[in-house]
């Protein structure tokens, strides 16, 4: 009779984390190694294809499903796109349904490779704390939306996904001035087992980077649910009153996520 003891639970465990963590390394290195060789070469639709399998495979390395509801209103031209914010995870859910510009506050720009990659995919970054510096940021969407769709988070901040936070309008004026549609985007992680919200993909508080992917590599049954909603209806506010957007769509995200809550 063999003396031979099939590992414990905890080491095979030790295991598979280790080969996760080697897989996203390796992934994240190929990511830079595109964005430095090939990305000069790329024209639009090559990168965005890029962008969304690299993402996409992300996704798949932390076993985080996609699932997204009502995305055929969104439209062929450019518009801004106003989501609630629950994880650094967002971004990459969302390119992997379709790449977007977004902005970021200033602190990400400074994040080892990952601040470094946002830089490279055209991220603008914003100094949440100068109102000056917002001014400046909104002159340059309002550029960039003539030709091309951004996805703010007008929170601020990120939360649990279970209440959202008053959206600051400043950066809806960009669409104001370049006269273009805003969409709202809910996003909500939902554990596979139960159906219910879970909280495991939460960026906040001090949590650091590694400590969020090493939480959510624990738990790889995670559904992240993107839900579109579109522009309200005619109304003589709407096309010059930023602080008119920015509660639309707020009040979207908020009714939709009650509602899915008490579900």
């Amino acid at each position: 009779m063999s003396n031979i003891k099939p590992p414990s639970s905890s080491y095979t465990q030790f295991l598979t984390r280790l080969r996760l963590w080697i897989a996203i390394w390796i992934h994240v290195l190929a990511g830079v190694f595109t964005l430095l060789v090939f990305f000069p070469r790329f024209d639009t639709p090559n990168k965005e294809l890029h962008i969304q399998r690299w993402s996409k495979h992300l996704l798949e390395i932390f076993g985080v499903e996609l699932s997204v509801k009502n995305s055929d209103i969104l439209p062929n031209n450019s518009y801004l796109l106003a989501s609630n914010h629950i994880s650094w995870l967002d971004i990459h859910a969302i390119n992997s349904f379709k790449p977007i510009r977004f902005v970021a506050k200033s602190e990400v720009e400074s994040w080892p490779i990952f601040g470094w990659m946002a830089k490279q995919l055209g991220t603008v970054f914003i100094k949440r704390s100068s109102s000056r510096h917002a001014h400046v940021v909104v002159g340059e969407m309002s550029k960039a939306l003539m030709a091309e769709s951004i996805c703010i988070f007008p929170e601020g901040t990120s939360t649990n996904g279970e209440i959202v936070r008053p959206f600051k309008p400043n950066l809806f004026e960009s669409a104001v001035i370049a006269h273009v549609p805003v969409y709202t985007l809910a996003i909500r992680y939902i554990c596979q087992k139960t159906g219910r919200r879970s909280d495991v993909a939460a960026f906040v508080g001090e949590m650091g980077l590694l400590e969020s992917m090493a939480n959510i590599l624990k738990n790889r049954n995670l559904v992240v649910e993107l839900s579109f909603f579109p522009p309200a209806g005619s109304s003589p506010q709407q096309p010059n009153d930023r602080k008119w957007l920015a509660l639309h769509s707020h009040e979207q995200i908020s009714q939709y996520l009650a509602r899915c809550n008490t579900e």
